[in-house]
């Protein structure tokens, strides 16, 4: 593996803004894709997840591997929150409750990870990621296409009787899916980070009023209904979850998303299901963001707040 200087591609301090302070996030560089006949064929227990419990994008997959049943058939292993020079963490470099060893090599980084598949990779070492076990290498980092993968092409390992007709990317919904996910990645789930990590308050106005806008776009889009599309579960709820819960504990604050809170101002943004809150660990999510971006928050000091995390859903 390389032992080149890669600090400039893991600190996020260091983190890409354009001229006018704006965020830009880069993207995604290792694009295959599972399927029967390809180079990754769907195996059980070929491939391995590698997550953060406090990334969004992260969750998305750990979702849907629950939601679909995949627990046995595609394995995981979590990273510490506290995110530092070097990226992402094992727990052999910093042993943060919840935390896990890498099971596969005992890499210190998920930035080890990278260079073992490629040591020339000159990419953001981002999680998650799904990793080949068989060919040491990766197969995918890009959260939107992972979802998928797990939504379809494992189906055939799984029974029937449990997950493996459960479609969450129906093909009679796809074009109302793919519509609504535009503009909720831009505006809401890539535009609190667009918020936060503006350095300018031009860039910053520019990203939280277009956020608060969709949401409320969002909140007159689930009046009397509690799924987004088509009266069913979909990845369209999931990519909107992974920031709605991270709302009031890390981005009103952190990210000075403080227009209004979740709980405070959108009663009918609130879903919960069992894959949802099994995958959901506040401790990791607030400590990643208040500690992890010393360029917004240079005391690292997490908050106590919000109590609870989340209100609770009325019964």
């Amino acid at each position: 593996m390389s032992s080149r200087d890669v600090t400039h591609l893991s600190d996020i301090s260091k983190s890409r803004t354009d001229p006018q302070g704006a965020f830009k996030r880069a993207a995604s560089s290792f694009r295959n894709f599972v399927q029967p006949g390809g180079q990754f064929p769907p195996e059980k227990d070929r491939y391995h997840l590698y997550v953060s419990y406090a990334c969004p994008w992260a969750t998305r997959a750990l979702i849907m591997r629950k939601l679909k049943g995949l627990e046995d058939i595609i394995p995981f292993t979590v990273v510490s929150p506290q995110m530092g020079t070097d990226g992402w963490p094992f727990a052999s470099a910093d042993p943060f409750p919840g935390a896990d060893v890498d099971p596969l090599y005992d890499s210190k980084h998920v930035k080890d990870l990278y260079l073992r598949a490629d040591p020339n990779y000159s990419g953001r070492f981002t999680v998650p990621v799904l990793w080949d076990k068989k060919q040491h290498t990766i197969v995918n980092n890009e959260s939107s296409e992972i979802i998928r993968i797990f939504n379809s092409e494992f189906d055939a390992l799984v029974p029937e009787e449990r997950k493996a007709k459960l479609n969450l990317y129906p093909a009679e919904l796809r074009g109302e899916i793919d519509g609504l996910n535009e503009w909720v990645y831009d505006q809401i789930n890539n535009g609190v980070y667009r918020a936060g990590f503006a350095t300018t308050p031009e860039a910053y106005r520019g990203a939280v009023v277009p956020l608060f806008e969709a949401l409320d776009r969002v909140e007159a889009l689930l009046k009397d209904k509690t799924y987004l599309v088509g009266g069913r579960l979909t990845e369209a709820d999931i990519r909107l979850f992974v920031t709605i819960i991270r709302f009031d504990p890390a981005y009103v604050g952190h990210f000075k998303c403080n227009i209004r809170t979740i709980r405070g101002g959108y009663p009918n943004i609130h879903l919960q299901n069992d894959a949802f809150k099994s995958t959901t660990n506040f401790e990791h999510i607030k400590t990643h963001y208040y500690w992890s971006h010393p360029h917004v928050n240079p005391t690292r000091i997490v908050p106590v707040g919000p109590l609870p995390p989340i209100e609770p859903l009325e019964t």
